[in-house]
């Protein structure tokens, strides 16, 4: 008898195996959001050290042309009129050769390599270009972003492949865009003579400009078509002005490569206030507000990071509660999606005169 209780084995009940899996699963729940909140930790600082490396490439093109690059390069005319090899747009003017701000800080962002292989002498669409404009630079990527990484195709104002010299054009991706202060010059810096701007953003107040295809007659930022911003002209001070910022691929494309004529950005959701915009929104975003861009309420709009317009002309950025903007002077801050509109305004433009106090960020 002995012998027989010694044989016997002990093991779970069914009510004790059901409590460890329930245990096993309450630990893996309470487990799962820290190694999520560490994962999305290691993801912000990855997108913070490369819009550094964005802003030190900045301050390194400075030195070496002393002034900063331009927003895109554009046939420049003052009328309209321009050789048919830069395929003008006759509604914004955009014409090639296209290049963005992007593709101009590649020498100084280890990219000389791929500089080489440009033919920085015809425009972004040439067939010579055409695989390299396509190329996927990491530089240019938040790993937060989850509108995807790979190239995409440029778009006409109705959503279709643009076409052009009988060929579709892939764009490599950004996820960084440049500021061009608290207004936009898209569409209307072309054909039209003239644009309202707002002059006071603390009265809303408005004045008319002579624009005759200079976008410099509007934009505010440090980044514009053909823009040549140096230090000088940053009269608000480089640590207090924006120059470049998140704007994830979520919401729309962007390019490192450039601009084409033409072609349209389209956001990937809608909200009542977005839809497509000019080719311009390729590299730039502004801040708001911008002559004549007003919400349904009759009023100004200013969109910081993440704000519901979803403009795809604005900063949109994955991370919880805000996003990274690279400041003038090569710093990175991260700005809350609740600031205070009117300080995203200020530190938007460099040369309005606004005394920004840096703490309500």
């Amino acid at each position: 008898m002995l012998s027989e209780r010694r044989l016997l084995r002990h093991g779970f009940t069914l009510v004790e195996l059901l409590v460890v899996i329930a245990i096993i699963g309450v630990l893996v729940g309470l487990l799962l959001p820290a190694v999520q909140a560490a994962r999305e930790a290691a993801r912000r600082m990855s997108c913070s050290n490369r819009l550094r490396q964005v802003g030190l490439a900045n301050q390194n093109y400075h030195s070496a042309f002393n002034q900063f690059p331009s927003g895109y390069r554009s046939f420049a005319t003052r009328n309209g009129s321009a050789p048919a090899a830069v395929q003008m747009d006759s509604v914004t003017w955009d014409a090639g050769p296209g290049w963005g701000w992007a593709a101009a800080l590649l020498p100084f962002a280890e990219g000389t390599a791929l500089v080489a292989e440009l033919r920085l002498d015809r425009p972004i669409w040439d067939p010579a270009n055409q695989l390299t404009i396509a190329a996927t630079l990491p530089m240019f990527l938040c790993p937060s972003a989850t509108g995807g990484d790979k190239p995409f195709e440029v778009l006409d104002s109705a959503g279709q492949p643009l076409v052009v010299n009988g060929n579709t054009i892939q764009l490599g991706r950004s996820h960084y865009v440049a500021s061009h202060g608290q207004e936009s010059c898209w569409g209307e810096c072309g054909s039209a003579a003239t644009g309202e701007i707002f002059t006071n953003i603390y009265t809303s107040e408005t004045t008319i400009v002579r624009i005759d295809g200079d976008a410099g007659q509007v934009a505010d930022g440090p980044f514009f078509r053909n823009s040549r911003t140096r230090f000088r002209d940053v009269v608000d001070g480089t640590s207090q002005t924006i120059f470049f910022g998140e704007h994830s691929s979520a919401l729309s494309d962007k390019s490192w490569a450039g601009v084409v004529p033409g072609a349209f950005t389209h956001p990937r959701f809608h909200s009542p206030e977005n839809g497509p915009d000019a080719a311009a929104t390729l590299t730039l975003v502004h801040a708001g507000p911008s002559g004549g861009e007003l919400d349904i309420t009759g009023s100004p709009i200013i969109h910081p990071v993440n704000f519901p317009t979803y403009h795809v002309g604005q900063m949109y950025s994955e991370h919880l509660g805000g996003g990274f903007v690279g400041m003038g002077d090569g710093s990175v801050r991260y700005v809350s999606n609740f600031v205070d509109l009117i300080l995203w305004a200020e530190m938007s433009s460099m040369n309005e005169g606004e005394v920004i106090e840096m703490e309500q960020l």
